[in-house]
């Protein structure tokens, strides 16, 4: 298979995952990047390790099972599975021996492009309803970041009837049709705002489910992982704790200066 391009066919126009050369290149300030709390590009800042310790988790158990497309989503908004979703993809996208696509699925309020400060006139949007068959008008390649960006804008559309279209399982297939060294996260709407993330995730290998401490209620999960079923979750991952996950291990204090800045 071509590293170039990746295409599908069928009875919509045959189309490609385009490869790292082909997107317009763009490199990203760390200043707008943090503004955005995506901080896992940089390890030797101390806000970067639980992203350290979650990508080497999330690699280790999506090998065993052979997975490659993971989603991520939590129960309502505001709880950060964007936020997740960012730095997670960046913090695999630094490991030489992997590539990383990471797609933002949530179409009606897609949040990744201003984090990542990517601008176009095309989105995920725009190439599921067909405006464009071109997912090199999409994409974005990120350089100092080594990672490939496929955002959406804001819009008011019927997400649900594009989702679950010919379009986007024919993205998903070439989603499947990447080299094996190709991780795709999607970023997905919360599973109870529409219906929108429990049809994505029937179509991945995965999912991650992100709490919010001290918001997200036991029911609350229960109910989303019901919905999800009988997609298998990879893990739930526990947002906004108060405490570091290092700081009985000796990591912070008078070893800190050969870990951090």
């Amino acid at each position: 298979m071509s590293v170039e391009s990746y295409r599908t066919s069928g009875s919509v126009s045959s189309f490609s995952i385009p490869s790292r050369e082909q997107l317009l290149a763009l490199e990203i300030e760390p200043a707008a990047l943090e503004e955005f709390d995506i901080v896992s590009f940089n390890s030797r800042d101390l806000r970067s390790r639980p992203f350290n310790l979650l990508r080497t988790q999330v690699l280790k158990a999506m090998r065993e099972k052979k997975w490659r497309l993971l989603g991520v989503t939590s129960a309502t908004p505001e709880a950060g599975k964007s936020f997740m979703s960012a730095n997670l993809a960046v913090a695999m996208a630094q490991l030489p021996d992997v590539r990383v696509c990471l797609f933002d699925l949530d179409l009606r309020r897609g949040s990744l492009a201003e984090k990542f400060a990517v601008s176009g006139d095309h989105g995920l949007t725009q190439f599921l309803d067909g405006s464009t068959d071109e997912l090199r008008d999409v994409g974005r390649y990120l350089s100092n970041l080594h990672l490939t960006l496929y955002p959406c804008y804001t819009s008011r559309v019927n997400s649900a009837e594009l989702l679950a279209g010919e379009r986007f399982a024919k993205l998903v297939e070439a989603m499947r049709a990447l080299p094996d060294d190709v991780i795709v996260i999607c970023d997905l709407p919360p599973a109870f705002a529409n219906d929108d993330a429990m049809t994505i995730i029937q179509r991945l290998d995965a999912y991650m489910f992100v709490i919010e401490e001290g918001m997200t209620t036991k029911t609350e999960l229960r109910d989303a992982m019901n919905l999800l079923s009988p997609a298998p979750c990879l893990g739930t991952v526990l947002n906004r704790y108060s405490a570091g996950p290092l700081d009985a291990y000796g990591a912070y204090g008078k070893y800190d200066h050969y870990y951090g800045q």
